[in-house]
């Protein structure tokens, strides 16, 4: 798969609309965040994706070609809403859904033993499904989300539940099958594994799209032109030095180091800011202020959010 290209989507539904005029592209062997608040409109998009509902207006391409019925058997899907046979044996509930997915038996036994194997789940394949944790159930519909290697992986919460030990593995392997060729959408409210994972991000609010970008580039967009120094010595000193070029956001003490959070003003560089600084303290360190992924989030969706209120007033 090169592309995906969603165009100009919108979907409405009696009372409300899902999304609105919504499009965006998603490159081949990248991790693409799609997120949003709840009710944002980013299951809607996963349905419309996957074929489960139709678009109102808009649509869904991939290499160029309209969305079809042939996509399918390249797609897998982990859904947010769980669900396996709970009196079925482990292994059977395993192969049956790999046959769904096109697999022969003998295919299917053959790669679910590796990925049991992996995931050292090889002890429960004669077990019902009642008797896995909640973590192992998650790990083996992850499994059969996979196993038909997908050119295409839509992911809806898939760290939902698991420990940070699990979250970590799930990550791994998201990780290498994007470097072997998978172009993953991952759907999650966990910013920390947006961070940690994706390459790109899209992020939906009321049904539209209010910030969208590579990752990387969006953490540099939405710096705060704001260091963090570690020092010791006199801080109302140094903080009368500053005057009005620099504003203290935050202090906090440990022991005998101060650690300050100091906003540039002014077009006032941090070479400019240790100028002054060393005059007054012993800097022991100083780190540029990077912002989380939830830091951005909040901050978008909030401001948006205030937007849509002035104009409806």
């Amino acid at each position: 798969m090169s592309k995906l290209i969603i165009d100009s989507i919108s979907k409405h539904y009696r009372n409300h609309t899902a999304l609105n005029d919504v499009s965006f592209n998603v490159n081949s062997q990248r991790i693409f965040g799609l997120l949003g608040p709840n009710g944002a409109g980013k299951t809607t998009m996963i349905r419309i994706i996957n074929q489960i509902t139709a678009a109102d207006k808009g649509s869904v391409s991939i290499d160029g070609e309209l969305l079809n019925n042939k996509h399918i058997e390249n797609i897998g899907y982990l859904p947010e809403e769980r669900g396996l046979y709970k009196k079925m044996k482990v292994g059977e509930q395993a192969i049956y859904l790999a046959q769904l997915k096109g697999l022969s038996r003998a295919e299917a036994i053959k790669r679910l033993k590796y990925w049991f194997d992996k995931f050292e789940l090889s002890g429960w394949w004669d077990k019902k499904v009642e008797e896995l944790s909640k973590g192992m159930a998650q790990k083996v519909q992850f499994i059969t989300t996979v196993l038909h290697e997908p050119e295409l992986l839509i992911l809806d919460e898939p760290f939902s539940g698991f420990d940070p030990i699990n979250t970590n593995l799930i990550k791994k392997e998201i990780l290498e099958l994007r470097d072997k060729g998978t172009t993953v959408i991952l759907s999650t409210h966990n910013m920390n594994s947006v961070e940690e994972i994706c390459d790109d991000i899209v992020l939906i609010n009321n049904a539209k799209i209010v910030l969208e970008g590579e990752v990387s580039k969006l953490k540099d967009q939405f710096k705060p032109n704001q260091y963090e120094l570690a020092f010791r010595g006199n801080m109302i000193g140094f903080t009368n030095a500053m005057w009005t070029d620099y504003e203290l956001v935050e202090t906090f003490k440990h022991n005998d180091i101060t650690r300050a959070n100091i906003k540039l003003l002014n077009n006032k560089t941090l070479n400019d800011l240790l100028r002054i600084a060393l005059d007054h303290i012993e800097v022991i360190e100083a780190k540029e202020v990077i912002p989380s992924m939830n830091d951005i989030f909040i901050s978008v969706v909030e401001q948006k959010s205030e937007i849509t209120e002035l104009i409806s007033k």
